[in-house]
């Protein structure tokens, strides 16, 4: 079978399936199985040899690793006064900004994601800590969700990225310049939210509570000391990452024992805390893994039915001008987005889209940034947007009201690539200035 048509009824077939309300990971394992057997051709126990393969391998990567030592982390701020002692230590330096506490979401996936190297990671850690929290305090619901499903993805841009560190083994670019080379569009992407919450919130000021607060100085001293376990936390992991000490999966489990420090010091680790922080681990973790490995296996599928490759080799034959080659490539990208992993898009259509660009005269660095902006943009695209997955076991809303959300987060990436497009030095002053041009 021709693999574009294979491709669209695999499409078709995912559609479907999920809107039929089965469990995401279900939906998304049988499409796949669906695909491999019908439309490849395999026998089904070829298709389980597969179906094994993958699952142990997603399951025992170190990166998976992480993702359920920073839930922890998470679970062990959210069940203990640290994270309650974030917000109050946040809003008088928040306060008479508008959106007030809405900024607490950009802020802390900003500043986690330069910590886990994870989107799932982040998403799922800051949103355990902050989703509940701003809702009881009276701030807009969806705002708040969107802006969690944006920020997180910030994983995959900032240093330590996983996404980066696999784009410079697969092009043969120096990693660490692709780390310095996300910095400025990271902080651009978070800039760029918190611009919109304090716009929405001068349009709209129902979306955050009304009044302001006069703050002396001994309370501005007072939530420094409440955020001092959080900056404390932060620092450690951080010093850990950068210092050479521990990877950032290793750093993981330095941010655990960090925690259980942190809570000593403040009179509130228990065995009931513990039992109580690694159930909710648990779940949480179940929810994000077994989607990560569904969406693997469905990426393998693609793979399988050579529509990634199609497609670029379809570009390629265009011979088109510079421009025109990445406004395209930006739409295909998109396009996969939808349907295939960030990691799988990479790996699968690197060999072809990177030679393109490099004749066409742009950096390859650059070329890392704006794909990985594009990998970004499609974690908050259903059906395969991991982000919104992670954020609608959290919520438990259905999975079209998280994508509502999140759509004016989703056009606010789509102009920092466009940005990136016209300024290609937002990616590549750093790195030149720090490693040479």
């Amino acid at each position: 079978m021709d693999p574009l048509v294979s491709g669209l009824a695999l499409i078709a077939m995912l559609v479907l399936t999920l809107g039929s309300g089965v469990w995401i990971f279900a939906g998304l394992l049988l499409v796949s199985f669906a695909g491999l057997h019908f439309l490849v051709g395999m026998p089904l126990e070829r298709v389980f040899t597969i179906a094994g393969t993958i699952t142990y391998r997603s399951a025992s990567t170190w990166e998976m690793a992480a993702v359920p030592l920073f839930i922890w982390v998470a679970e062990l701020i959210f069940r203990s006064s640290v994270s309650s002692r974030l917000f109050r230590g946040l809003a008088p330096f928040v306060d008479r900004i508008p959106g007030r506490l809405l900024h607490t979401n950009v802020l802390g996936c900003t500043l986690f994601a330069a910590v886990s190297g994870s989107s799932a990671a982040t998403t799922a850690t800051v949103g355990k800590i902050t989703s509940k929290e701003l809702v009881a305090r009276g701030y807009d619901q969806n705002l708040a969700v969107g802006s969690l499903a944006g920020a997180g993805s910030l994983g995959l841009l900032l240093p330590p990225s996983i996404a980066m560190i696999i784009y410079g083994i697969l092009a043969e670019v120096s990693v660490s310049r692709l780390f310095a080379a996300g910095v400025l569009p990271g902080l651009m992407v978070s800039g760029l939210y918190s611009g919109f919450i304090m716009l929405m919130a001068l349009l709209r000021p129902g979306i955050a509570p009304a009044g302001h607060q006069e703050f002396a100085l001994r309370d501005y001293l007072r939530a420094a000391v409440d955020l001092l376990p959080v900056v404390a936390l932060m620092g450690i992991v951080l010093g850990a990452i950068y210092s050479g000490i521990a990877t950032p999966s290793e750093a993981a489990a330095v941010g655990v024992l960090a925690a259980f420090v942190v809570l000593a010091l403040l009179r509130e680790l228990s065995w009931e805390l513990i039992r109580v922080s690694l159930m909710g681990t648990v779940r949480t973790s179940a929810m994000v893994c077994i989607i990560l490995v569904s969406a693997s296996l469905l990426s393998t599928t693609l793979g399988y039915l050579h529509l990634p490759q199609e497609l670029g080799a379809a570009i390629g034959a265009m011979n088109l001008d510079p421009l025109a080659l990445i406004v395209l490539l930006a739409v295909f990208y998109l396009l996969l987005g939808i349907f295939v992993d960030g990691v799988a898009i990479i790996v699968m259509t690197l060999p072809m889209t990177l030679p393109l660009v490099t004749a066409a005269g742009y950096d390859p660095v650059w070329f890392g940034v704006f794909l990985v902006l594009m990998v970004e943009i499609g974690l908050l695209t259903p059906p395969v947007g991991i982000n919104l997955f992670v954020l609608q076991g959290l919520t438990n809303w259905p999975l079209g009201r998280v994508a509502r959300a999140s759509v004016p987060f989703f056009l606010l990436f789509g102009l920092a690539v466009l940005l990136l497009v016209l300024f290609p030095q937002l990616a590549l002053w750093l790195p030149d200035l720090l490693y040479g041009a």
